[in-house]
Order: C-alpha cells, then sequence, then structure tokens
C-alpha cells in the first residue's frame, strides 16, 4: 500500500481519511487474494435454489452463503405478514466426500399489519441454528446417465430468540440425486423426512421433496425453475408448504457467486411470495 505524502502527513484531515480508508482497502485486497486462490476448484453453492447441491467444498476448504430474503402474503383475516431473513450457510470441508455445516436463517424482523382494528405487530430477532453433515456418496457419469448423489443429516436446535424459536431438537434426513444432461442442462431432485414438535399434539414427521431443472447458458451465468416441498404435512402439522421457484446464478470469479431468486407458494398454507439474493464465497 502507498505511503501518505509529506504534504498529506502535515494535513491531519487529508492524513485522517486515508487512515480511513486503509482497512477497507486491505480488507477487499485479501478478499480478492482469497477468492481467486486454487481458481481451479470452482464453486459449487446449496443457493439460491431449495434443492441441495451433490456436491461437497473439498478437503480444508470453508465457504460463506449469504442472502436476504422477504416473504409476504395476504390471509383471510386481512393482515399482510411480511418476514426479512438473512439465510447464511457455513461449509467447512472435512475430506473430499465429507462437510460440516451450521445453517440458520439469521436476523429476523416480522411485521403483520392487522385490518380490524387497525394495528401493526413487529417482532424481531434471531432463528434457530441447524447444524449438519453433508456426505457424497459417488459422482455421476453422464454416459451412462448416473447420478451423483449426497445425503445431509441435519439437526435443528432451539436456540433463536424467543418470537422465532422452534420446540426441541429437530432432525432432517435428505438424499440429494444430479443429473448432467447435453446443451448444459441439468435436473436435481431432492426426498428426505423432518421430524418435528408441535406443541399441542407433540412430535411429527413431514415429508420432503423437491425437483429443480436448471441451464447454464454461458461458463458464467445459470438460471432454473424449480418445484419445491418444503414441508409435506396434514394441516393438522400446520400444512404443506409448496412453492415454484425461479432464480439465476452468476460468477464474479471461480470463487465468488451472486444470485437471486423469485418464489410463489402454490398451497394455502404457503406464503404467497418469496423473493431472495445472496453472496457465496469459497476459500
Amino acid at each position: 500500500m502507498k505511503t501518505p505524502s509529506a504534504a498529506t502527513c502535515r494535513d491531519p484531515a487529508a492524513f485522517q481519511r486515508v487512515s480511513r480508508l486503509r482497512w477497507p482497502i486491505a480488507a477487499a485486497t485479501v478478499l480478492c487474494c482469497l477468492s481467486s486462490a486454487r481458481a481451479d476448484d470452482g464453486i459449487s453453492t446449496d443457493r439460491p435454489d431449495f434443492v441441495e447441491s451433490s456436491q461437497v467444498i473439498g478437503s480444508g476448504r470453508f465457504q460463506v452463503e449469504w442472502g436476504f430474503a422477504r416473504e409476504r402474503s395476504d390471509d383471510a383475516s386481512g393482515a399482510r405478514p411480511r418476514i426479512d431473513s438473512t439465510p447464511t450457510l457455513l461449509r467447512l470441508g472435512v475430506s473430499d466426500t465429507l462437510e460440516l455445516r451450521i445453517e440458520t436463517d439469521g436476523y429476523l424482523s416480522s411485521r403483520s399489519d392487522a385490518a380490524t382494528p387497525s394495528r401493526v405487530t413487529r417482532e424481531r430477532g434471531f432463528a434457530d441454528t441447524s447444524l449438519g453433515v453433508k456426505w457424497h456418496m459417488q459422482d455421476g457419469d453422464e454416459a451412462s446417465g448416473r447420478p451423483a448423489v449426497a445425503w445431509l443429516l441435519h439437526v435443528d436446535v432451539d436456540s433463536g430468540s424467543a418470537a422465532f424459536r422452534g420446540n426441541g431438537l429437530r432432525p432432517s434426513l435428505r438424499v440429494v440425486g444430479e443429473w448432467e444432461l447435453d446443451g448444459a442442462m441439468s435436473v436435481g431432485a431432492m426426498g428426505g423426512v423432518a421430524v418435528d414438535r408441535n406443541p399441542d399434539s407433540g412430535r411429527f414427521a413431514a415429508g420432503i421433496l423437491a425437483v429443480t431443472v436448471g441451464k447454464s447458458w454461458t461458463d458464467h451465468f445459470r438460471t432454473f425453475v424449480e418445484l419445491a416441498g418444503r414441508q409435506l404435512a396434514s394441516s393438522r402439522h400446520g400444512g404443506s408448504v409448496v412453492s415454484f421457484d425461479v432464480g439465476t446464478a452468476y460468477l464474479l470469479s471461480p470463487s465468488v457467486q451472486v444470485d437471486a431468486v423469485v418464489s410463489r407458494g402454490i398451497t394455502h398454507t404457503s406464503p404467497d411470495w418469496e423473493f431472495g439474493a445472496g453472496l457465496s464465497i469459497k476459500f
């Protein structure tokens, strides 16, 4: 980094301005160096679609996937609930087939506008944290049609703020299959089961089932459409949450990705709309 000139040092205000720039410039330089390191090992993210990737990040690697999301609905009572969240996923590579994971919806802010009587209800706090592991069981083979397969085991911990905290430990098990097709097309499918707890009726099991179809238009740009059954349960246990999703992802470098997604709920217990954008970096 260039040192301040003698004239700058004689001007205290100018010197302070230069000093304030040192940390942002240094941080940006380190980030660029880290994101360009091992460029031959490109990033593969689990966002923005609901179907997880079958790939793990590799031994000794660390990956951050962060985003902002907003849910919006209009319920039968005339209220218009809105929830803002900051979904975050931290991934640590243990081996070339295994990674450890910490996942959360981060900081949450909810708002509901009641029609009668006219009032606004607000809640702010932090979401629960999920601890997990992903195992890449097998590589895919386009010639034979064999999919790449991974298993994910997670446990949601009731660690969030009171307004957003779940009930006890809630495990889930998911399996992902990915097929690479001709014309830069790909298909991913994920199925699984999650165990949750209802304060009134106790523990129950909910299904998970989703399919995504992606298209890589260039080496940097891809899009996808998806049908996501995030929770398949009876109305007694909150009903089924199913959405139709459309999204895109763009590689700024081999290890830095930005993305965006729009989801439309297609069951009455799903949020009407969800919008999200994110940034992922592999170190």
